[in-house]
């Protein structure tokens, strides 16, 4: 019951992305071919609610749930693990139409075929963790 709440939540988030056409698979290739600026605005709108939400976490030095502080240190960077894994996840995302979250919106919303790359999706992220420690990060 405890968790009734973010299952809520996870619940009108998904709505408002079907909605909003932010999961539509056209909206997703008229942005990878540059035709409409919607998905940019989609995507700018959440850098923007992001960045403020992180300027507010730290001007306020909130918490997480179980009380433990957020840790937002700056990560070191990696420009050849960023730029591989980005086109990975960019390759995989214009192809299948859908970055990971909106693959199960497109489950929930009754297109069960997305239960492909779903399979695809869990068998690569336990491939990496099978691997990470062997990788150079």
């Amino acid at each position: 019951m405890k968790q009734l709440k973010f299952i809520l939540f996870g619940s009108f988030f998904g709505f408002v992305l079907i909605k909003s056409e932010a999961v539509s698979w056209y909206r997703i290739v008229e942005m990878f071919h540059f035709q409409s600026f919607h998905m940019f605005g989609v995507i700018g709108s959440a850098v923007a609610v992001g960045a403020i939400s992180v300027l507010i976490i730290k001007q306020l030095n909130t918490t997480t749930f179980k009380n433990k502080p957020i840790n937002l240190d700056k990560k070191p960077l990696m420009v050849t693990s960023n730029l591989l894994g980005g086109i990975i996840f960019g390759l995989g995302w214009s192809i299948v139409g859908a970055c990971p979250a909106p693959l199960f919106i497109h489950f929930g919303a009754g297109n069960y075929i997305i239960l492909i790359p779903i399979i695809f999706a869990l068998i690569g992220t336990f491939v990496y963790g099978s691997i990470k420690d062997k990788l150079p990060h």
